[in-house]
């Protein structure tokens, strides 16, 4: 059995003129990472072997605030260029290559990857993957590389944290 819990980044600030790759989180968006950190915290006890995440700015800032404000012993988290990914594929051939001995791993990244994965290997539709929004899937399998769909087993989004 392997299980993914994918964080899209938090929301994030158009206002500096700056790259994509470097911009920076809305006070909002910190905001409510905090909310679906505690929230996740209080219904689940769940805590992943691996955690990875997009080199980009929002992704990073907001798997450090997860990890801060998750209160619990967490992984290192290991920051791999592959990550940055809008259309899935590049996510989907990370996952496929992760060592068959890791069973949970946490990923913070972007849309529209994380739809796209959510929609393809899990077990319900979701319209949008919202910012700093959580999908928990559950595989039936014993090796990523034998990735197929899976079992939604939880959506947390800000939205259900007010």
């Amino acid at each position: 059995m392997k299980k993914i819990i994918l964080m899209r980044h938090a929301k994030s600030s158009w206002k500096y003129d700056v790259g994509d790759q470097f911009r920076p989180l809305k006070k909002v968006g910190v905001a409510k990472t905090i909310k679906v950190a505690d929230r996740l915290q209080k219904i689940m006890r769940f805590t992943p072997v691996s955690m990875y995440s997009s080199p980009a700015k929002r992704a990073f800032d907001t798997a450090t605030i997860f990890v801060e404000n998750f209160h619990a012993d967490l992984p290192p988290l290991e920051v791999v260029d592959d990550l940055y990914d809008f259309g899935g594929a590049q996510l989907i051939h990370f996952i496929k290559h992760l060592a068959s001995d890791v069973n949970s791993i946490m990923i913070f990244g972007h849309n529209n990857a994380f739809t796209n994965f959510v929609n393809s290997f899990g077990s319900i539709s979701i319209d949008n993957v919202p910012t700093s929004g959580l999908v928990i899937i559950e595989f039936d399998i014993s090796d990523w590389k034998s990735l197929k769909k899976g079992k939604t087993i939880l959506t947390l989004f800000p939205s259900d944290c007010e």
